[in-house]
């Protein structure tokens, strides 16, 4: 199994950098503050980078929440404990 994780892995490594000497022009953005210009490659890898950073921020904040509401619902007492029908 690692040897098939570890063979993937140089083949996603040898594809990125194929695409970034292919994709070498440059891409400029501009942003309300500042412009920037980066290569196409590094635009790339920016935002896959930005959407795993989002998407994992995402994720934590959700299982943060749902576990607040499963905790506030173990401390509060249910409606049969305090005798309210």
């Amino acid at each position: 199994m690692r040897i098939l994780i570890l063979v993937l892995l140089l083949a996603c490594v040898v594809a990125g950098v194929i695409f970034g000497a292919l994709n070498a022009g440059l891409v400029p953005y501009d942003f309300v503050w500042a412009r920037v210009e980066l290569p196409k490659g590094g635009a790339l890898l920016a935002a896959v980078i930005l959407g795993w950073l989002l998407g994992g921020l995402t994720a934590w904040w959700g299982m943060r929440s749902r576990q607040a509401r499963e905790r506030r619902a173990r401390t509060r007492p249910s409606r049969k404990d305090t005798g309210d029908a």
